[in-house]
């Protein structure tokens, strides 16, 4: 089998295996960017049937959410939409929204950090960035935080408050950080048959950290990835998600700069890769408070990824 390794560019990957983000109380009473449109039938190549990732700790499938007051109608949650496999069962990869599509755009944010990466926290670095978190909030910004396993048993707290804020929603960004393909900025490497068990530890982290907006896709650390990848994650049944829109804001000191390059690159149905700590890409939130107004001057909303991958979808 010919394997090839897809990857972005050094500048905007050399942050993921330090950042994060976080943030405190959901603020649920916020209006949204724009009333939810109900989720489209999908068509050919896409599924609205839930997946092994919200099974694995999610709670995005279509059925009645728990603890609904007696005599009350249970909520229910509708399962996010997914893409079919490819040849050989091979995971599936979204990387923008259909061309010609509206003006709509996708922000997610990678809460990165390491396996072994506990001896640093400890000692004080900071992977998260509750500030950036409260910005998307005040701004009224739905977005995907691709968070990793570890870093929601580092900061349950702030992976439940994300988690449970309708604002937002939580993908799998595998639990340990390591890489599912080499090279891949020397991250250490996830043994093949290792890979689907990793990616459902990080669902398990999220449940027990009490998240609840799961859905069921998975970035890859590095945006690196390769065909063994791809089938290697078949049991997971996640849809990879990956960009066609590259911040820079790993370890960029110009928040204007960072600003400017998404701008720049953001057209109908982009979907924008950044980060969100206090170490690593200290300048995210000043980007972001550029960003929005000046998306929304150009008549652009703010989707999350399941919605745009809806909106493929239809």
């Amino acid at each position: 089998m010919t394997i090839s390794v897809r990857k972005l560019s050094a500048l905007a990957l050399l942050g993921a295996v330090l950042v994060g983000c976080g943030g405190g109380a959901a603020d649920t009473a916020a209006a949204p960017d724009r009333p939810p449109a109900a989720p489209s039938s999908p068509a050919s190549g896409a599924s609205a049937s839930p997946s092994a990732g919200p099974s694995a700790g999610a709670s995005a499938g279509a059925s009645p959410s728990a603890g609904a007051a007696p005599g009350q109608p249970a909520v229910v949650r509708k399962a996010p939409p997914t893409m079919a496999p490819g040849p050989g069962g091979l995971t599936p990869v979204f990387e923008r929204g259909r061309k010609g599509t509206d003006k709509v755009v996708a922000l997610t944010f990678d809460a990165d950090m390491t396996a072994d990466q506990g001896p640093r926290a400890a000692s004080g670095e900071r992977f998260d960035n509750p500030q950036l978190i409260e910005t998307l909030r005040r701004l009224r910004v739905d977005s995907t935080v691709f968070m990793t396993g570890r870093w929601a048993e580092e900061y349950p707290d702030q992976a439940r408050s994300i988690g449970t804020d309708p604002r937002f929603e939580i993908a799998n960004h595998s639990y340990s950080h390591y890489a599912f393909a080499s090279p891949c900025y020397g991250l250490p490497r996830v043994a093949e048959q290792d890979m689907a068990a990793d990616v459902k530890r990080a669902f398990d982290a999220f449940r027990k950290a009490g998240a609840r907006n799961v859905v069921p896709y998975f970035r890859f650390p590095g945006g690196c990835y390769d065909d063994r990848a791809l089938h290697a994650l078949g049991p997971a049944e996640v849809t990879a998600v990956q960009w066609d829109v590259v911040s820079g804001d790993a370890f960029a000191k110009d928040g204007d700069a960072v600003a400017q390059q998404v701008l720049d690159g953001v057209k109908p149905g982009s979907l924008v890769v950044m980060h969100c700590t206090r170490s690593a890409a200290p300048v995210t939130e000043q980007a972001i408070r550029r960003i929005v107004p000046a998306l929304r001057a150009k008549g652009y909303r703010f989707v999350k990824v399941s919605e745009l991958m809806a909106e493929r979808a239809s």
